[in-house]
C-alpha cells in the first residue's frame, strides 16, 4: 500500500511540474528592492484584516488585465486604499508572477496599517488613508549598486540617458519610458527605465522626475542606481534587465486547452484528496477505539443535560441580552466573551465558542468534566454550560477586573499595580499551575499560559483561565503527542519542534509570563519588519551584564523610595524566569520548584543557559507559516492550531524525518497545500462566458461558483496560469517543508 502510495505521489508531482513550467520572453523582475511599514498599529484588526484580505483579491484580479489597480476598500479608520503597477515593460504573465511576490511579503506589516513595496518590476502601497497624489515624502531613497565603478563616458552617458527617459515619460499615456544608449568610445550600453504612478497629474509625474533624475546620479560612478519615490520609480545599469515589448499572442483552441489541463490537474488533485480523507477517517476511527475512557456522545449530553453543571440556553441568551454587542467582553481562539446577568443577581461570564458541531461535541464534554473536575483559588471557576441550544457554550465566573495584560501593558493603568501586588499575582500563578501539575486525581497542562489567560478579581488576585487547549495527563506517559496549539512566543521549543507536550511547556509559559510583569513588555508585542531581539533575548542580554534593573517597567518607580527596597526581588523573579525558559527542558525547574524558588528569597539559584532564539542568526520573519499551520491541523480534532502573534521560529539543523513526522503527514501536508493553493487561485481568477466547457464537475462548480447560473470559464493564456500557480505554490511548499522538516 505504502509502495502504490508513493508511486501515485510521484506521478502526481511530476505531472505538476511538466504542467506549471511555463516559457516566457520576459522576465518577472520580482526582486524586492525596499519595504516600508507604517509605524502605527491598527484601529480594529478584525475590520481592517477583512478589508486587507478583499484588497488583495481585487488588485489581483484587475492587474491581470491593465497592469494596474487603485481601489478603495471599506470607510474611516479601517479603510484599505491601494494602489499597485506593474512597470510597462512586464508581460501580463510577468506582472501577475512580480504581482504574486507582493502577495507574500506585504501582508509582513500586520498589524501596521499600512505599508510599501518596491520591486524591480512592480509596486504597491496600502494604508488607510487617501494618498493617489502623493509624489514625494519622507521615505523616498536611492538604491546604489556598488560592485562596479564605471568610467566617465558613461557617467555622461547615464546622465543624458536619464534626461531623455524623464522627458519621453511625459509623452506616453502609460507614464512609462526606456531608453539603452551606446557609451561613447566603448562598446557598452547604458539601460534606463522610469514609470510614475498612473494617478498623479502630468504636473506632478513631472516634479517627481526630476527630483529622481537629480537623485540617481549620486549613485556615479556605480553602475547600477535606483530611485524609490512616492510617485516614481527610475533605474539605470550597465547590464540589460530591460524586457522586450509585451506581445498579444492568439490562439483559437486556448480555451480549449486551458479547460482540459485544468480538468487533469483538478482530477489528479481530487483523487488524492480523497485517497487522503479515507486513510484519515480510518485513523481517526482506530484512534477513538483505543482512546481510554470516551462515552457515548449522546450518554455524555445526557449526564450533563440532568447535572447542577447545565445551563438552559434561553436562560443564558436572556442574560447577555440576546448576545447584545455592548456585554461583548472580548473575543479569543476558541470563542467570544459575553457578560451576562442571572435572574437572581449573579453576573457571569459567558464563552460563546466558535466550533459548534457533532464532530466537537465529544471533546467538549471532556473539556466541561476535566475543569469541573479541579477547583482552585487561583483557577476560574466554571459554574456551568449548555449543551441543550444550537451553540456550545461555557459560563464561568465574572472578574470585573479582566486580565493582567490590560494592566501591564498599560502605561495609565500600569500603574496600579505596585511592586508588592505583581508579585502576588505571580505567586498566585505559580500556586495555580502546581495545582494543575500536581493534583491527585487530574494531572493538567494549560499550554497556553499568558498574560491574557490570567484573570483578576476583585481584590486583584490571579485567576488562570481559558482552559480550552488544556490535555489531561496519565502518570504512566512522558509526554503527549498532540497537534502544536498555543500562542508563538510563550511556546517551548520541544513542543514547536516535535508536538511532545510535557508539564515543561506551562513552565517556559510561565518564564515568559515572569519577564512580562517584571519589564512591563510584551513578547510578542514588537512587530517590525526589521527582526529586533525578543524580550527573552532582551532580558538574557542585560541578566549577563548585571543591568537587569535597566529593564524593570517605568510604572514601577523601582529607582525611587520605597520601591527601591524590591529591586533585589524583582532581580530574583528575572531569574528564576530565565531559568524557566531554558532551551533544554530538563534544565527547566517543575512548577513547585519554581514556586519554591520564588517564595524563598534566601535560597541560593543556579546560573541560567541560554534561552532559545537568542542568536538573530536562528530567528526569521515568517507569517505565511503561521497560517500554514493553521490550515495543516488535520490530524488531531482535540486541537485546533490558533497559532498567533509572532514572528520567530526556531531553526534545527535536522533534516530527516523526526518521530513524530510520518510520510503519510509529509503526504498529507503536500497534497492538500497544493489543493487549498490552486483552488484558491481558480476562485481569484477574471472570467469569460465559456463555464461548460469543463468537463470535469469539479472544475466546472468552482468555475461557477460566484454565480448559479453562470456560464463561465477562466480564459487567458495557459503560460500565465501555471506561471503565476507555479509561484505560489513554490512559496508555500517551501516554507511548510521547512516547518514539517524543523529548521
Amino acid at each position: 500500500m505504502a509502495k502504490s502510495t508513493e508511486s501515485l505521489l510521484s506521478f502526481i508531482v511530476l505531472s505538476i511540474i511538466s504542467l506549471l513550467v511555463s516559457r516566457s520572453d520576459g522576465d518577472a523582475r520580482s526582486q524586492v528592492i525596499k519595504m516600508y511599514c507604517d509605524g502605527e498599529l491598527q484601529n480594529n484588526q478584525t475590520i481592517l484584516v477583512s478589508n486587507f484580505v478583499r484588497t488583495m483579491e481585487i488588485v489581483g484580479a484587475e492587474i491581470q488585465t491593465s497592469h494596474n489597480a487603485t481601489i478603495v476598500v471599506g470607510t474611516g479608520p479601517n479603510s484599505n486604499y491601494a494602489l499597485a503597477q506593474c512597470y510597462g515593460d512586464l508581460s501580463v504573465q510577468d506582472c501577475i508572477l512580480c504581482y504574486a511576490s507582493i502577495r507574500t511579503y506585504l501582508p509582513g506589516c500586520f498589524p501596521l496599517n499600512g505599508g510599501r513595496i518596491y520591486l524591480d518590476g512592480c509596486y504597491m502601497r496600502v494604508q488607510n488613508y487617501s494618498f493617489f497624489e502623493q509624489y514625494t515624502g519622507p521615505n523616498d531613497t536611492i538604491v546604489c549598486g556598488n560592485t562596479t565603478r564605471e568610467s566617465r563616458f558613461f557617467q555622461n552617458s547615464t546622465s543624458q540617458a536619464v534626461v531623455n527617459v524623464a522627458t519621453s515619460v511625459l509623452r506616453n499615456s502609460g507614464y512609462f519610458a526606456r531608453e539603452e544608449m551606446i557609451v561613447s568610445g566603448t562598446n557598452k550600453s547604458v539601460y534606463v527605465m522610469a514609470e510614475c504612478w498612473r494617478t498623479l497629474s502630468p504636473d506632478s509625474c513631472r516634479e517627481c522626475l526630476v527630483n529622481a533624475s537629480t537623485s540617481i546620479t549620486r549613485c556615479l560612478p556605480w553602475s547600477e542606481g535606483r530611485v524609490l519615490n512616492t510617485g516614481c520609480f527610475m533605474r539605470y545599469s550597465n547590464t540589460n534587465f530591460l524586457n522586450p515589448v509585451p506581445a498579444i499572442s492568439s490562439s483559437s483552441n486556448k480555451g480549449r486547452i486551458i479547460a482540459i489541463v485544468i480538468s487533469v490537474v483538478s482530477s489528479l488533485a481530487v483523487l488524492a484528496v480523497a485517497l487522503m480523507i479515507v486513510l484519515y477517517i480510518r485513523n481517526r476511527r482506530y484512534i477513538q477505539q483505543k482512546r481510554k475512557g470516551s462515552y457515548d456522545v449522546e450518554k455524555m449530553a445526557k449526564i450533563l443535560t440532568d447535572s447542577s453543571l447545565n445551563f438552559k440556553y434561553a436562560t443564558v441568551q436572556k442574560a447577555t441580552g440576546n448576545w447584545d454587542e455592548s456585554n461583548k467582553l472580548g473575543q479569543g481562539g476558541f470563542g467570544t466573551v459575553y457578560k451576562g446577568v442571572l435572574s437572581d443577581g449573579r453576573e457571569i461570564a459567558v464563552k460563546r465558542l466558535f466550533l459548534n458541531n457533532r464532530f466537537r461535541a465529544k471533546d467538549f464534554y471532556n473539556e466541561v468534566n476535566m475543569i469541573n473536575s479541579v477547583e482552585h483559588k487561583n483557577l476560574v471557576r466554571l459554574l456551568g454550560c449548555s449543551c441543550s441550544g444550537p451553540e456550545s457554550i461555557l459560563i464561568y465566573e465574572y472578574l470585573p477586573n479582566m486580565s493582567l495584560d490590560r494592566f501591564i501593558f498599560d502605561e495609565i493603568k500600569g500603574r496600579e499595580l505596585s511592586w508588592e501586588k505583581r508579585f502576588e499575582i505571580i505567586i498566585g500563578v505559580a500556586e495555580g499551575l502546581v495545582y494543575l501539575h500536581e493534583n491527585n486525581r487530574t494531572r493538567i497542562i494549560h499550554r497556553d499560559i499568558k498574560a491574557s489567560n490570567i484573570l483578576l478579581d476583585l481584590r486583584l488576585r490571579a485567576k488562570i483561565a481559558d482552559f480550552g487547549l488544556a490535555r489531561s495527563f496519565q502518570d504512566d506517559r512522558s509526554h503527549i503527542s498532540t497537534a502544536i496549539a498555543g500562542t508563538l512566543g510563550y511556546m517551548d521549543p520541544e513542543y514547536l519542534a516535535h508536538g511532545q507536550l510535557t508539564e515543561k511547556a506551562d513552565v517556559y509559559s510561565f518564564g515568559v509570563l515572569l519577564l512580562e510583569v517584571v519589564t512591563g513588555m510584551g513578547n510578542n508585542r514588537s512587530k517590525t519588519i526589521d527582526c529586533t531581539d525578543s524580550l527573552l533575548s532582551t532580558a538574557w542580554k542585560y541578566f549577563k551584564k548585571g543591568t537587569v534593573e535597566e529593564l524593570f517597567d517605568p510604572n514601577l518607580m523601582m529607582h525611587t523610595y520605597p520601591n527601591i527596597i524590591f529591586q533585589k526581588d524583582a532581580i530574583r523573579v528575572v531569574h528564576v524566569g530565565l531559568l524557566c525558559i531554558q532551551e533544554a527542558p530538563s534544565l527547566r525547574p517543575s512548577m513547585s520548584r519554581a514556586l519554591k524558588m520564588l517564595a524563598k528569597d534566601d535560597e541560593p539559584l543556579p546560573a541560567p543557559s541560554n534561552p532559545p532564539f537568542v542568536d538573530e542568526k536562528t530567528m526569521e520573519l515568517n507569517s505565511t507559516t503561521q497560517k500554514l499551520l493553521h490550515y495543516s491541523d488535520g490530524d488531531d480534532s482535540n486541537s485546533v492550531a490558533t497559532i498567533s502573534h509572532s514572528h520567530f521560529f526556531p531553526r534545527y539543523t535536522d533534516y530527516s524525518f523526526g518521530c513524530n513526522l510520518s510520510f503519510w503527514t509529509f503526504v498529507r501536508t503536500f497534497l492538500s497545500l497544493f489543493y487549498h493553493v490552486a483552488t484558491k487561485f481558480l476562485m481569484s481568477l477574471p472570467r469569460t462566458s465559456k463555464c461548460l466547457a469543463l468537463e470535469n464537475p469539479a472544475s466546472r462548480a468552482i468555475c461557477s461558483n460566484s454565480s448559479p447560473n453562470s456560464k463561465k470559464i477562466v480564459y487567458f493564456s495557459p503560460l500565465t496560469f501555471f506561471g503565476v500557480l507555479f509561484k505560489r505554490f513554490s512559496v508555500a511548499t517551501e516554507k511548510t517543508v521547512k516547518r514539517l522538516y524543523h529548521y
